[in-house]
């Protein structure tokens, strides 16, 4: 029971709320045992506007600690988010709402991204981080969207 119980908590915690998936990599340095540790790009869009992709790329932690999912991952990564179709809002945004998180280590640390909305400029800002179960990191990365042609609804 605590078997399953544990494996759950890691899964709730190590999944995401978009979808993400890897779209590219490289490797930044060899490893004789396990992977090699690399930085990763991973492509996902915004589940509250049609239209808006974002694309964030994260360092990984190779070798034997990587392989095995307990290693941690820096707090070095950035954010890019563009208007890939024509925007669409099938509901009123609230003004500050997280739309990605990942997991950076065993439990303890995820890579977030929190969309907020600049209504007097009528644009997107994906702003990334990192928490941490104790204290969150300052490294951060930001994107805007700029939004034309029409008013984002707000909540």
């Amino acid at each position: 029971m605590k078997t399953t119980t544990a494996l759950a908590a890691f899964l709730l915690l190590t999944t995401t709320l978009a979808g993400a998936e890897e779209v590219g990599s490289v490797d930044t340095a060899f490893q004789w045992l396990g992977p090699d540790h690399k930085v990763v790009v991973e492509a996902f869009d915004d589940p509250g506007v049609t239209g808006v992709a974002c694309y964030v790329s994260r360092a990984k932690t190779g070798g034997l600690k990587g392989m095995v999912g307990m290693a941690k991952d820096p707090s070095r990564f950035s954010v890019a988010c563009r208007q890939i179709a024509p925007l669409k809002f099938p509901k009123a945004l609230p003004r500050q709402e997280e739309v990605f998180k990942a997991g950076a280590s065993f439990i303890f640390k995820h890579v977030r991204v929190v969309r907020v909305v600049d209504a007097k400029r009528n644009a997107l800002i994906y702003l990334t981080y990192s928490d941490k179960l104790v204290d969150g990191s300052p490294d951060n990365a930001v994107t805007a969207v700029p939004v034309l042609g029409q008013k984002i609804p707000l909540r």
